[in-house]
């Protein structure tokens, strides 16, 4: 006898980029999932790969670490009822808060980040790099941004963007508050398209 999978081959097929685009979103590291939920490094990786199928009770876990739904990580959730939604807040190492604030998973997609205050200037962040291209901007505080070898110190109405192959940090400049800021990230080099020209006698600089 046949057994029809129904394209459960091929939802299967595309959960680990799913689960990887989300965990992007929330903009959390492996090793940061792993520490939240208690899976392994190993396993996390080899999932989003698509090396190793996910459990039920794994996806569980991820489904609810990054505050989704399992019918969103399979591609099958019905369309969002009328009205918004108040995202949840997330949190990921270092009392780090990440706030979404784009529902779905894949494509250019946008997340708060609130960094709590420290006492003092902490040492250079660890760098990480993945695919993708990142636009940050500092609502309030002074934000380290380690990338590449440059060090910068971001305050409130400072903008960066830069392709995140480059090994890249953040860290709060501190000291004695937070920091908040925005990302907009497109997990496939996805960019922002400005489209207002520039004003009459201010060209391009």
């Amino acid at each position: 006898m046949t057994v029809r999978d129904d394209g459960i081959a091929d939802t299967l097929a595309a959960m680990g980029p799913r689960l990887r685009a989300a965990r992007e979103q929330c903009g959390a590291t492996l090793t940061a999932v792993s520490c939240a939920t208690g899976i392994s490094l190993s396993t996390l990786s080899r999932i989003e790969t698509g090396r190793r199928k996910p459990t039920l009770e794994v996806l569980l876990q991820l489904a609810k670490a990054y505050d989704i739904s399992l019918d969103e990580l399979a591609g099958t959730a019905p369309a969002p009822a009328a009205g918004p939604r108040t995202p949840m807040p997330q949190r990921f190492g270092d009392d780090k808060a990440v706030l979404p604030l784009t529902r779905y998973v894949g494509g250019l997609h946008a997340h708060k980040h609130v960094l709590p205050a420290v006492d003092a200037p902490p040492a250079r962040p660890r760098q990480v790099s993945h695919d993708g291209y990142e636009w940050l901007c500092v609502l309030y505080g002074r934000l380290r941004l380690a990338l590449g070898e440059q060090d910068l110190v971001l305050s409130a109405g400072d903008v960066a963007e830069f392709d995140t192959r480059t090994p890249h940090g953040v860290a709060n400049a501190g000291p004695g508050e937070p920091v908040e800021y925005l990302i907009m990230f497109g997990p496939q080099g996805e960019r922002l398209r400005p489209r207002t020209p520039p004003a009459p006698g201010r060209g391009a600089r």
